[in-house]
């Protein structure tokens, strides 16, 4: 089973490599004291990718004609082809991206595939690459059944996925600052360079894919603060260029905490609960 929508990520291969020489180059001229680039991160990044697009490609074959099965037999609206139809699309699906990336710092399960983006103590354009192979167990898959219910078919769902994730590449950079208005619209550098910081005044903020909007709307955005220069990387966890480490540290930690845990409420509010939750518990004891 084949995908065109897929064709996009690998025809904008050469541009994402290419920005990302050109982003080295130019912070390595402009910003000789900054740590962005580091060989063994970007390798380490790269194989995380690799890994990532494997699991992809594999839950896309179990996971389409699930939504294929929805679309056929539950679908609640058809819609004609046509920009109406595409911006619905385009809307609906970053607004079920904004929800799933917010429960994925909320909710420790989704947590423990997501944790692995955030790992770096750097941020550059190869960041946009720390991905997870575990995001099919975790459920992603899961946000974007609504779509298919609301009367998108499979192709159509995959391709708007691959697109918000084509986007967010380009805001995985230290070279630009604020771009003014648009950030009161789109997903910018600046937004997303808190998302990635671990600064008390960041974490947990600046869930956007796309549209800033959301974060606008349910309370969640944060402004870059020059006093406050974002430090990137997760607050309570290993510093590795491990992929392997990098990938299931999170869900070691958590089946061990799942093990320790008195009683199957506690042990299901492990998997449940925001990631704090297990360290609160633990201190009070």
């Amino acid at each position: 089973m084949q995908f065109d929508a897929e064709l996009l990520l690998i025809a904008m291969a050469p541009v994402f490599l290419a920005c990302i020489g050109w982003e080295a180059w130019h912070m390595a001229r402009t910003r000789a004291d900054a740590r962005i680039y580091n060989w063994r991160d970007t390798l380490c990044n790269a194989a995380l990718a690799l890994m990532h697009q494997g699991a992809d490609k594999l839950a896309w074959f179990a996971v389409v004609p699930l939504y294929g099965y929805v679309y056929t037999h539950y679908r609640l609206l058809t819609w004609e082809p046509g920009a109406f139809a595409f911006a619905v699309l385009f809307v609906a699906q970053d607004l079920l991206y904004y929800v799933f990336h917010r429960m994925s710092h909320r909710v420790r399960w989704l947590w423990a595939a997501h944790v692995v983006h955030h790992s770096s103590e750097r941020l550059n354009l190869s960041t946009a690459f720390r991905q997870s192979l575990m995001y099919p167990v975790a459920g992603m898959w899961m946000f974007w059944l609504p779509l298919a219910l609301i009367g998108f078919p499979p192709a159509q769902i995959v391709a708007i996925v691959l697109v918000n994730l084509a986007f967010q590449f380009f805001v995985h950079t230290q070279a630009f600052g604020r771009l003014g208005w648009l950030g009161y619209v789109l997903n910018t550098p600046s937004t997303h360079r808190c998302h990635h910081a671990r600064n008390p005044r960041y974490i947990d903020r600046n869930f956007a894919g796309v549209l800033v909007i959301w974060d606008r709307i349910f309370g969640s955005y944060v402004t870059e603060d020059p006093a406050d220069p974002p430090e990137y990387g997760i607050v309570d966890g290993p510093t590795t260029h491990n992929p392997l480490k990098a990938t299931f540290h999170e869900w070691a930690s958590m089946f061990a905490d799942v093990a320790r845990a008195d009683g199957v409420r506690n042990k299901l509010r492990v998997l449940v609960a925001p990631p704090e939750w297990t360290a609160a518990v633990h201190s009070t004891r």
